[in-house]
């Protein structure tokens, strides 16, 4: 089967490329024919895989975790697709081996959305895992948010070397508590950090009401300790470290934080050390994923994508990009790849878009977001629930000023789109 899946599968993502077609297409075809081609392909590599989940911050950390390892050395396999679903995996692998199926890269640092997570696991115990955040999104697939922290529970059993864990959720930290094997590892925040970064059942909790004490945290192997402008503070093997960062906002911060932790733990399994400081050069030089406080360049000005996709990703954008100054967009879709309960938006707070308003709102919510953003007394400029002229009309009535937008994952894929037509973005395929 192999001498026949892998040219097949071949054929077919260069029939899709070149008509356009989604990337996941050859990776679906050939877990129809070849159910064994992830495992057996994944299976030969020197420091096996890592998988990074969780609700927040999967792409960012994991392209994050993945220029840190080639910092050092490593070579890495990873789906840059975008696709976290098995069969992006597969078919970002069919893009990388060659005729025979042999891939060439010494561990594989994959992200996959924390569903479809349990599948691959079951099928390809992975070595390391990084488990982010639980918190509430799309509970219209998943359910309750503690079936999310099920799923992620069922990755960390799986694993055979080292699970890394965010201390400072109280669903993740917990999972340690259940397995028995895997080397536990955590990333975590200094204290006069913790506030914000609520976890969910802090968001939920009526203001007033007690919040049940912490339970005592555990060692963490990062720790960030401060978040500057343009710089941040990591304590580590007993020293604190300061690197300058291209990235912004506090939660891709603490997700460096994250990203440490990991790249720290694959490169010491080789036996022959961390370049510590060759982890921070590359950590200073990783720039934002597409959408994750992107920025772009239009009519000579800065554009800024930030994608939300729940109460605490929206809150936190809020705050890491201060509106003052910049015209805003929002853009707010429920199709599938969004979650169709929208119910969220009235969870969070837009009293910081209040003074200079919102611009413009778009996407198949858009009436929704307006209706929320009045009870907030933010000014609204106009509403379309058509994207592109939407984001042509914002382009032109911004004119003078940096722009900045808002968006769910449907909104800014198509967004993107409409933008590579007048500036240059990202090739995410």
């Amino acid at each position: 089967m192999l001498y026949f899946s892998v040219p097949l599968g071949k054929l077919v993502r260069r029939v899709s490329r070149l008509r356009g077609g989604g990337s996941a297409l050859p990776g679906l075809v050939v877990e129809k024919i070849d159910p064994d081609f992830m495992r057996r392909t994944l299976s030969t590599l020197p420091l096996g895989v890592a998988v990074v989940s969780g609700t927040n911050g999967k792409t960012t950390t994991t392209k994050m975790v993945v220029e840190l390892l080639e910092s050092q050395g490593l070579k890495v396999f990873t789906n840059r697709t975008g696709s976290n679903f098995t069969r992006g995996v597969a078919a970002a692998l069919l893009g990388e081996v060659d005729w025979r199926g042999r891939l060439d890269a010494d561990v594989a640092v994959l992200e996959l959305d924390e569903a479809h997570a349990v599948h691959f696991v079951n099928k390809v115990p992975p070595r390391y895992s990084l488990l982010l955040n639980v918190l509430r999104d799309q509970l219209d697939r998943f359910g309750e948010i503690d079936k999310t922290a099920e799923l992620l529970q069922h990755i960390a059993s799986k694993t055979t070397g080292t699970v890394v864990l965010n201390r400072e959720d109280p669903r993740v930290a917990r999972i340690a508590q259940t397995l028995d094997g895997p080397e536990v590892l955590y990333f975590g925040l200094d204290d006069s950090l913790l506030s914000t970064f609520p976890n969910d059942d802090e968001m939920r909790a009526a203001p007033g009401s007690p919040v049940p004490p912490a339970p005592a945290r555990p060692a963490a192997d990062v720790v960030l300790r401060r978040v500057g402008p343009d710089d941040a503070d990591f304590e580590y093997d007993g020293a604190t470290v300061t690197t300058p960062m291209l990235l912004r906002g506090v939660y891709n911060i603490f997700n460096a934080a994250a990203a440490l932790t990991l790249a720290r733990g694959v490169s010491g399994a080789r036996g022959t050390g961390t370049d510590q400081a060759g982890l921070l050069t590359a950590l200073a030089k990783v720039a934002p994923a597409f959408g994750r406080g992107e920025s772009l360049v239009v009519d000579g000005l800065p554009l800024e994508l930030v994608l939300v996709k729940n109460p605490s990703g929206f809150r936190l954008g809020l705050k890491s990009f201060p509106a003052a100054g910049y015209a805003t967009m929002i853009a707010i879709n429920d199709n599938y790849a969004d979650g169709r309960d929208m119910s969220w938006l009235w969870d969070v707070e837009f009293d910081t878009l209040r003074d200079g308003g919102v611009d413009q709102l778009t996407g198949s919510r858009a009436y929704d977001m307006a209706l929320r953003l009045q009870y907030d007394d933010v000014a609204i400029g106009a509403v379309d629930t058509e994207i592109a002229p939407a984001l042509a009309a914002f382009i032109r009535g911004g004119e003078a000023k940096p722009k900045r937008i808002f968006c769910t994952y449907t909104a800014m894929l198509a967004i993107r789109r409409e933008l590579s037509k007048i500036t240059t973005v990202e090739v995410v395929s």
